[in-house]
């Protein structure tokens, strides 16, 4: 997610042109919540693309739980709440319908219900190899000379730390993190309101903890962490909602 936000690199089949254009405008409100879809006659003629294309298009939407078909009726928007906000698709659409302040809110508040923890059990089942990874992304993160390089060393600490945890299931939860540093990269950056070293000392001081088999103050290390990053993506928010 991340990686393409920097790029600019969408996928560019016709299956992923669909699934992109009908996501999009289904998150981003121009198909409301319990409208039918277009019929797929009109669809596959404005996309351009056969019936069977789609068809797994939609097959693709029912999946991430935005429409769901009905044979005979037509495939209507579900609910808000059957979305599955961790697909990365998902995310993706809600940052580019334009990312509000109560989103960015929900978003950190995902984070600090797991990411603080996995900090913890990194403090407690964290090998050399990992603690010696997690400093050497500390590093890149004062390295970097423009936020597109931050932005992927901070993502890559973030998940190796997630890694250290030891725990599976805190993968499955990642895309909350790189949607979140999307926000950041594409909305404010340590590197371009000259706060990185201040951030970095903030990632190695998890790190020192972690170290040390320090579960609380890595937890509260990330703790700090994930509310700067939000209060300054909610700041540049404001500031450009006060502008317009």
């Amino acid at each position: 997610m991340l990686r393409t936000a920097i790029s600019g690199n969408y996928a560019r089949n016709n299956h992923a042109f669909v699934v992109n254009e009908i996501g999009k405008a289904v998150v981003a409100g121009d198909y409301a919540v319990g409208s039918l879809l277009p019929g797929d006659v009109e669809l596959a003629r404005r996309f351009e693309v056969s019936r069977t294309v789609l068809r797994e298009a939609m097959k693709t939407l029912t999946a991430k739980g935005l429409v769901f078909p009905r044979a005979r009726i037509g495939t209507r928007v579900t609910e808000k709440e059957k979305w599955n906000l961790l697909d990365a698709d998902v995310l993706t659409w809600h940052f580019e319908a334009g990312i509000t302040e109560e989103f960015l809110q929900h978003l950190s508040e995902m984070r600090l219900s797991f990411e603080p923890f996995a900090a913890r059990l990194a403090a407690r089942n964290a090998t050399p190899e990992d603690i010696a990874r997690l400093y050497d992304l500390a590093d890149r993160m004062a390295e970097a000379n423009s936020k597109e390089s931050f932005a992927l060393a901070d993502l890559d600490f973030h998940m190796a730390l997630l890694g250290a945890s030891k725990n599976p299931f805190m993968h499955s939860v990642g895309n909350l993190i790189e949607a979140a540093l999307v926000s950041a990269f594409k909305l404010s950056s340590p590197v371009e309101d000259e706060t990185q070293l201040a951030s970095v000392a903030d990632h190695r001081q998890i790190v020192t903890a972690v170290e040390a088999g320090d579960g609380d103050a890595a937890a509260a290390g990330m703790e700090r962490v994930i509310a700067v990053g939000r209060d300054r993506v909610s700041g540049r928010i404001s500031r450009g909602r006060q502008s317009t």
